[in-house]
């Protein structure tokens, strides 16, 4: 179950497991969002499709914010057969603008360091980057995703 927001407007810390139509009801909640939630759908599908398991969703999108400009998400290498992988999800030029473009959203390997002495990503997007403080994010199982 995906918990109640917190007073920044943000998931509680920690990582909330949830199935597809959950997503959908919790996060669908007018249209500019549900059109969000399309492009994140067929994001996920094609990294189902290249054998990922695991996709972790966030950004703005899993906050109260009724306008997201976009979603963020990152998805667990293992299991990925590159050569099935939609070469736009590894396109990062341009301010992933591919990405951005195809899917309406952004989205990153989960396990790879962001820089120098930083985070991986999923351990950067469970950090609030207004307040830094921990915050929730959103985790699927994409087994369990409807082709």
């Amino acid at each position: 179950m995906i918990p109640s927001f917190n007073t920044d407007g943000n998931l509680p810390p920690g990582i909330h497991w949830a199935e597809w139509p959950e997503i959908v009801f919790r996060f669908g909640i007018n249209n500019h969002r549900r059109r969000l939630l399309e492009g994140l759908y067929n994001a996920l599908t094609a990294l189902k499709q290249a054998g990922c398991k695991t996709a972790f969703i966030d950004g703005s999108f899993v906050t109260k914010k009724d306008y997201p400009q976009d979603f963020d998400a990152c998805w667990n290498l293992i299991d990925v057969d590159p050569t099935l992988l939609d070469p736009v999800l590894l396109d990062f030029s341009q301010g992933r603008a591919a990405q951005k473009n195809k899917y309406l959203g952004e989205l990153f390997p989960a396990h790879i360091f962001i820089g120098n002495n930083q985070p991986t990503f999923l351990e950067f997007f469970q950090t609030d980057k207004n307040t830094g403080r921990r915050k929730g994010i959103i985790a699927i199982s994409l087994e369990t995703l409807d082709l």
